[in-house]
């Protein structure tokens, strides 16, 4: 089986740093052979993620949350058109192996929860200090925070081999 991770962040609320930071951590994930799975739509965090990922010879894994393939990110590969919008998110972090939240939204939120709730392995960036403390006492399972690409993909390494 390959392995799927998952990049979750803020669609058109998405800053230039959270961005390129996901454009890089997508590369890195194709680098290392992993398929990258976002939210699928051409929009901040996601486009980046998946452009990155594409650029790194990588594949890449869309969960849609609308009927059709109207706002799809050009970069994805395998698109999963639901239907079920913000619904999607349960199976965002359900099909990563580890999940990535690269900035803050609602819907990046609402994943960060999911992701604790199901014990799902997380790092975090681009996320206030505050939020991450209140994060970490609510997690049982990995919850690591990483400043640059790099350490995001160490932290995914590790939890990998858990």
């Amino acid at each position: 089986m390959r392995t799927l991770i998952g990049v979750m962040g803020p669609g058109e609320k998405a800053t230039a740093a959270e961005r390129a930071t996901a454009f890089a951590v997508g590369q890195r994930i194709a680098q290392h052979g992993w398929i990258l799975l976002t939210g699928g739509r051409a929009a901040g965090v996601m486009e980046a993620a998946s452009q990155g990922a594409h650029a790194g010879g990588g594949l890449v894994v869309g969960i849609l949350p609308h009927d059709s393939l109207a706002m799809m990110s050009t970069a994805v590969d395998i698109p999963i058109v639901t239907g079920v919008g913000y619904a999607r998110n349960v199976i965002n972090v359900l099909s990563s192996q580890v999940v990535i939240a690269c900035g803050l939204g609602a819907g990046t939120l609402s994943e960060i929860a999911l992701a604790i709730k199901l014990r799902k392995p997380l790092v975090l960036m681009h996320i206030p200090p505050a939020l991450q403390s209140e994060l970490r006492q609510l997690a049982t399972a990995s919850l690591d925070i990483a400043e640059t690409p790099d350490a995001a993909i160490a932290q995914v390494q590790k939890a990998l081999m858990l």
